[in-house]
């Protein structure tokens, strides 16, 4: 997927500058508290434009800078690659986690998205 099949305003964007989809998805990263998580597609529906994919594809290329473990995937496993750092993050954090069973590759545990997702409300000035 290129940067061009980013949702933008249309209008032209200077070479360095981030695209302006990219800019809010990272704005609503950093409003995701600690200990929460928002799905690619939850972020999506929050800003009314693009889907999970266009999501996932900003925090690939831009997420470095913002808590991007709290953008997750919609069925909690963890992000391939990055699982041990993420589940650092997690655990400093107190974001609930579900263990994993024997057969999980790695033992490594799965958000428990049913008490760690985020809905952007509780007095965050965030969409409820």
């Amino acid at each position: 997927m290129s940067q061009e099949s980013l949702p933008s305003d249309g209008g032209p964007e200077p070479p360095d500058a981030l695209p302006e989809y990219a800019e809010r998805v990272l704005e609503v990263a950093e409003l995701i508290p600690p200990g929460r998580v928002m799905t690619y597609g939850d972020v999506a529906e929050w800003l009314g434009e693009g889907g999970p994919r266009q999501v996932g594809r900003v925090m690939a290329l831009y997420g470095g800078a913002v808590p991007w473990w709290r953008v997750v995937r919609t069925d909690g496993v963890l992000l391939p690659g990055h699982e041990l750092r993420a589940l650092g993050h997690y655990r400093a954090e107190g974001t609930p986690l579900r263990e994993a069973g024997r057969a999980a590759q790695g033992h490594v545990p799965r958000l428990d998205m049913r008490r760690a997702r985020w809905d952007g409300g509780a007095g965050t000035g965030g969409h409820t």
